[in-house]
This record gives structure tokens, sequence and C-alpha cells, in this order.
């Protein structure tokens, strides 16, 4: 199932139960998500949604990306939705 969110792309495998990551902003990546990783990802932004800094991460390991605390917001309602898919 193809999921286009406000901040991330990607493409939910059902059968293997996890999820590709395809587009972060306007970013191509390319990462496989299994759902521990999806609600650590989900519990870290929800602990920190309200920080006024915003959050920086990583792509690649090497590439750091700052999303502001709106598109925090943005990025835990594209999460919420991926979450929902997982069983």
């Amino acid at each position: 199932m193809f999921l286009q969110g406000s901040i991330i792309t990607g493409e939910f495998d059902s059968v293997m139960n996890e999820f590709s990551l395809k587009k972060v902003k306007d970013f191509d990546t390319e990462s496989v998500l299994k759902k521990n990783q999806i609600d650590h990802i989900y519990e870290y932004l929800k602990k920190h949604q309200h920080e006024d800094d915003g959050q920086i991460i990583t792509l690649y390991d090497q590439m750091p990306l700052r999303l502001s605390q709106a598109e925090i917001d943005q990025l835990i309602g594209d999460i919420e939705n991926v979450m929902s898919m997982y069983h």
C-alpha cells in the first residue's frame, strides 16, 4: 500500500509487515522500517514534540535534515498512518 504523507512517502508491504521509506520532505531515501522501529521513532517524536527548535534527522547517516516543530507534528501524523498498517 502506497503512502504519500505530508513529510514522508513510502510503501507498506503487508506480507513482510514492513514500511519502505522512499522520501523525506523532498529528499529521496531508502530505508525499510519494522514495526518496532516505527514505534520507537513515534515515541521519541511524541516525547520531544513541543520543543521549539524542532528536530534534526539524518538521511544515510550523513545528511542532516532539519524539521521544524510544525513539520514534526506533520511527521507524527504520517507515522500514525503508517502504524495503522502494521498487523
